[in-house]
This record gives structure tokens, C-alpha cells and sequence, in this order.
């Protein structure tokens, strides 16, 4: 119910959504708009409705936080997110591309005064033109169109632009942010956009001890109980910032179902009652199954036939809060859908009604794996 995923529970508009999961998974960007659907009151909503939230109103936010991924939050938890996760990730970005520049002869002695002129060149760049892509700031500037190679010599040696990793930076610094992409919902080429000028103002400033406290209860009130080793790798936290986090009288410690040492909210240690039957075909990546470090209270023994060799999930199957198969869209637009275990008849072909629907809204998009590779049913099913 607290991710939205029984009819009941289902969100008005796509902020509620956002809220509700704390941020939602955009390494693909079409598992954003996919994920937001299985969550909607109207089940017969667009993308343009998450599209109104991103980038008209733009009451959501992309941000590369926990773990250096990139997740969608709401306005009023961005700061917090910022302060809490991004600031890490960018002060461990900026120390790769000073190393990536060394390496390429970049820069010369002064790299770090070179980089501040690159950075400050793309502000007033986008600043004075308004959203432009990596391509359009390598052009802009000599310094942004600089090669980089990347792992040089090895099989998956890359040339990038200083543009490219420039922005990576001040994209978790806060002070640039992902704008409209270019082409449809599914593209992850994207425009950037100063975030003040995009956003109307920077993100707030926050200490980071209590934006970790703030994103600790956050994040128990979506994904609570659970044990401090599921935080800890959600946010990417160490185990010093994790302890801290949770050293507030709002938490309390808890024994989890599996007998193993948890932690929960003080106001939050009653169980929920029981809801209505429910199914859910959840994309890729998707915030629920990605949730936890700790599965197998709603994996079960599926985790070598839907999750890639990085630990990525593949399209999900859920009933009743727990996963029972996965979903692969094929290339004649059709959503094959493989259970890997016994659900009984009608939540059979509950499954099979949520995929013929969700078949026409996806129209001609592709959902082919983006920062992750095929799970083994997920092959299976694209035969």
C-alpha cells in the first residue's frame, strides 16, 4: 500500500508517487514513466502526465543520488536527497575526472584551475542559451570539446567529451540538472539546464547529518522494518553515516520476520491489515524490487532468473506483495509475461489483463535494457 500498488492505494497524480517511494529509479528513463503507470488512479494516463510533473510544472526533479544512480524525487525531499547522498557522489566524481585528466594530459599542472574555467564556461553557456545538450556545450567551448579516453586499452575503452563528464559533476553538485530529452519518453539524451534557472531556485542547503537523519525516516516510513544493511546500501551510505542516521529517538530496534535484528519507526511498529488481492507488472529498475539489499521476503528463490549479473532487476510480476514472475515487451508489441510459480487461476489471468493493457500505452516504445543486461527469463520470453 505505502508504494501505491493496490488499487486502493493508488496515486492521484504523479508527485504522490513520487513521494511515496522517496525517489524513483531513472537510470531508464522509460522505466520512470512505466513504473509512475502501475501506480496511477486513472489507468488510462500518458506520459505526458508524468511529463507535466517533470518538465512543465516541474514539481520533479532528476538527480543523480544514492549509489551514483539517477532517481526522480520530488521537489520538497530534493535538498535532502542533495545533501544527504549527491554531495558524496560528487565529490567522488570530481576526484576521478582530475584523475581522468591527468591521465589524458589534460589540464597540465593546473587541472583544477583549468576545470574551473570548463565548469564556469558551461554555466555561462547554459545560462545565456537556455538548455542545450553535451553536444551543443562541447561545441561551445575548447575546453568542454577536450578528449577524454576512458580505461584506454581495455575492451571497453571509451573517448567522451569533457562536456559529457563536466556535467556529471555539476549535475551532483546541484548546480545543473537534466531537462526535457530530446525525442520521446524513452530517450536518455537529454537537455541540461542550469538548476536555478530550471528549478526557479538552487537546492536549499542542508547539514549533512540532518539530511540523513530527515532521509533515514523518509525512507523507513516507505520501506520499514527493515534492517540497517538495507539503508546502508540503498543510500550508499558507510557504516559510521548509517549508524548516525539512525541514532534518533523516532527510531527503534525491531526483530524482522526472518529473526534477524531490524530497525522501524517508533510510531510505526502496529502491522497493517489486511488489503484486497492485487497484481502489478513493474518495469526494470523499478523503486519496489530495487528497495531493499535484503530480497528474499518478496523474491523468494527467484533472484538468478530475473536479476542480471550486476544485480539489476528485469521487469517484475507482482501479487499480494510478493514477485511472482517477470514481463519482456516484444518487438511486435506484445507483453509476454513468464510465472515462475503456481498463483491459482484468477490471479492468472489478473496478470494477463494488466499486460494486455499496459500493451497499448507503451504504443511503439522500446524497452530494450539501458545500464543493465538481459535476465535469463527475460531472454527466455523474447524468443
Amino acid at each position: 500500500m505505502r508504494h501505491r500498488l493496490t488499487a486502493e492505494a493508488h496515486a492521484a497524480c504523479a508527485e504522490e508517487v513520487a513521494a511515496s517511494l522517496v525517489a524513483v529509479h531513472s537510470t531508464d528513463a522509460a522505466s520512470v514513466i512505466v513504473a509512475m503507470w502501475a501506480r496511477l488512479r486513472d489507468r488510462s494516463a500518458t506520459a505526458a502526465e508524468v511529463e507535466r510533473a517533470m518538465y512543465d510544472e516541474r514539481t520533479l526533479l532528476r538527480l543523480m543520488a544514492m549509489r551514483r544512480t539517477m532517481f526522480v524525487v520530488d521537489r520538497e525531499i530534493a535538498p535532502v536527497v542533495h545533501a544527504a547522498c549527491s554531495l558524496t557522489v560528487a565529490a567522488r566524481e570530481r576526484a576521478k575526472l582530475l584523475k581522468f585528466m591527468e591521465e589524458n594530459g589534460v589540464g597540465g599542472v593546473r587541472r583544477e584551475a583549468w576545470l574551473a574555467k570548463a565548469e564556469a564556461s558551461a554555466l555561462e553557456a547554459l545560462g545565456s542559451r537556455g538548455e542545450l545538450t553535451a553536444t551543443e556545450l562541447a561545441e561551445s567551448d575548447a575546453r568542454l570539446g577536450a578528449e577524454l579516453v576512458l580505461s584506454r586499452g581495455a575492451k571497453y575503452e571509451a573517448r567522451v567529451k569533457m562536456a559529457s563528464r563536466v556535467l556529471i559533476v555539476l549535475a551532483a553538485e546541484g548546480r545543473v540538472v537534466r531537462a526535457r530529452p530530446r525525442g520521446g519518453w524513452t530517450s536518455t539524451q537529454f537537455r541540461w539546464a542550469a538548476m536555478e534557472d530550471w528549478a526557479g531556485a538552487p537546492l536549499a542547503e542542508l547539514p549533512a547529518a540532518e539530511a540523513e537523519a530527515a532521509l533515514a525516516v523518509r525512507w523507513l516510513q516507505a520501506y520499514g522494518p527493515a534492517s540497517a544493511d538495507d539503508l546502508r546500501w540503498w543510500t550508499g551510505w558507510t557504516a559510521t553515516q548509517t549508524k548516525r542516521a539512525l541514532a534518533q529517538d523516532g527510531v527503534v530496534a525491531c526483530v524482522l520476520d526472518d529473526g534477524e535484528p531490524g530497525v522501524v519507526l517508533a510510531d510505526d511498529v502496529e502491522p497493517v491489515g489486511p488489503v484486497a488481492p492485487w497484481v502489478a507488472l513493474l518495469p526494470a529498475l523499478d523503486a519496489t524490487p530495487m528497495g531493499w539489499k535484503r530480497r528474499d521476503f518478496y523474491l523468494g528463490e527467484h533472484a538468478e532468473r530475473l536479476f542480471d549479473v550486476n544485480g539489476n532487476v528485469a521487469p517484475t510480476v507482482w501479487t499480494d506483495g510478493r514477485i511472482v514472475g517477470g514481463w519482456a515487451r516484444r518487438k511486435d508489441g506484445e507483453i509476454a509475461f513468464g510465472l515462475l510459480e503456481d498463483i491459482g487461476a484468477e490471479a492468472s489471468a489478473a496478470v494477463a489483463a494488466e499486460a494486455a493493457a499496459l500493451a497499448p500505452r507503451l504504443g511503439d516504445a522500446t524497452l530494450a535494457p539501458r545500464a543493465r543486461g538481459y535476465a535469463p527469463l527475460e531472454r527466455e520470453l523474447l524468443r
